[in-house]
């Protein structure tokens, strides 16, 4: 890996982070359009370069992580993610690089995505301190529906927080807080698991150029992200997720 092909996957996921379009989906995807094959390199990579985009949040809403109420309930949507990640760890890893289950969940998800926005009527707006431990609980059980590449972390976590009748700002701003704890661990363990093919297999200057240039996007991507919540569902987001799977399965597989 070089350094342009870190620049490019850091963009990817620094714009593609926060989105309900599964920024892993796109980074394999990404990997695939630049003929990166998917090595435990490559895929420590892709894992690892998405707490730059972690960081951003920290910078954005460093405040939160001071409030305790709010430390219960991250504490409370992290754990369900903690136990069964563990146990699916090297599952998940075994299939990051299948395109065909990319592809499927993109595709999937993004029909799902649009027939929960056509049938979704609740119209709740509250802020994140409204959410309660229960609720948090049941947040981090759907989050640990991601696990499958190409499903989206903010998607499930945001489809999970509207079901229980909290607002798009709120929910969307909770899982990005969410975000913290859950891709630190990940990035944690992997770093743990992989640390030989980290310093072995790949060039480390492409990881830290990939991992500061995700920062710098994601800070900008989260507050696009945010005015456009405000106004907008996420039906785009389906039908993007939909053309995205058929186009590049009929153009590149």
């Amino acid at each position: 890996m070089n350094l342009f092909d870190a620049t490019i996957l850091g963009i990817i996921e620094g714009i593609t982070e926060f989105l309900p379009v599964s920024s892993t989906a796109h980074l394999i995807l990404g990997a695939k359009i630049l003929n990166l094959e998917q090595t435990d390199f490559v895929k420590s990579f892709e894992i690892i370069i998405q707490l730059g985009a972690i960081l951003a949040v920290v910078t954005l809403y460093f405040k939160s992580f001071f409030n305790i109420e709010i430390l219960k309930k991250l504490v409370a949507g992290f754990l369900p993610t903690a136990i069964i990640g563990l146990l699916v760890y090297k599952r998940v890893k075994e299939y990051l690089g299948d395109i065909s289950i990319v592809l499927w969940a993109l595709f999937i998800g993004g029909i799902l995505l649009i027939i929960f926005e056509l049938f979704n009527k609740r119209k709740v707006e509250k802020g994140v301190d409204s959410i309660s431990i229960k609720q948090s609980v049941i947040i981090g059980l759907c989050q640990c529906v991601a696990f499958i590449p190409g499903v989206s972390r903010s998607a499930a976590t945001i489809v999970g927080g509207m079901m229980q009748g909290i607002s798009r700002t709120a929910i969307a701003e909770f899982s990005f807080l969410l975000a913290v704890p859950t891709m630190c661990a990940a990035t944690g363990l992997d770093i743990i698991k992989n640390k030989d093919a980290l310093i072995h297999g790949g060039n480390l200057g492409a990881l830290v150029v990939g991992f500061v240039i995700s920062y710098v996007v994601a800070i900008i991507a989260i507050k696009g992200f945010l005015s456009f919540v405000k106004k907008h569902d996420f039906i785009v987001f389906g039908v993007y997720r939909i053309l995205i799977a058929i186009i590049f399965y009929l153009f590149v597989i």
